[in-house]
């Protein structure tokens, strides 16, 4: 059970926009709705639901729509690089990458200067998938209810947060 000096922050969320100031270590409640972490699994979830009609018609579930936007960004990555942007490991990726050569949207190929790797390219056909994706993103943005700014806001914040975390378990 975690005592007050090992809550350095000295509040908890205890419901939809309010907060606590922890006086004791029999105060920390918990509870799932005082859970930062299983908010942002909810609402993960709830991007994963929203995207889920936006890309059924583009042919891709939402893992396969990251790797393309990877390759839409830069194309002929090797899987090494795809894997750290993505936070993937090779095992996770791989099938991603079969079943998207496979749909006829990327091909991997060797690399010529170090065999022990391989390059992911678009194939013409996701190449010219880039252009029917891109109402996607204004689908996605709508579905948010909030403004360009508030979003960029909240990314970033998520952004910050997820290497604190990172940050933390290395050290």
């Amino acid at each position: 059970m975690p005592d007050e000096e090992n809550i350095e922050h000295g509040y908890v969320k205890t419901g939809p926009a309010m907060q606590k100031k922890v006086r004791d270590a029999k105060d920390v409640e918990i509870r799932l709705d005082a859970q930062l972490c299983f908010a942002i699994y909810g609402a993960a979830h709830a991007f994963t639901r929203t995207y889920k009609p936006l890309l059924d018609p583009l042919g891709l579930t939402y893992p396969q729509y990251l790797v393309m936007i990877a390759l839409w960004e830069e194309d002929g990555q090797p899987v090494k690089a795809i894997c750290e942007k993505l936070g993937l490991d090779s095992g996770t990726l791989s099938p991603l990458l079969k079943r998207l050569e496979q749909s006829g949207l990327v091909a991997r190929k060797r690399d010529r200067d170090d065999e022990r790797q391989v390059r992911i390219s678009l194939t013409a056909k996701g190449a010219k998938l880039k252009s029917q994706a891109a109402g996607v993103t204004q689908a996605i943005g709508k579905a948010l209810g909030c403004s360009l700014d508030e979003a960029a806001e909240l990314r970033d914040g998520l952004v910050a947060l997820r290497e604190r975390l990172l940050s933390a378990s290395e050290g």
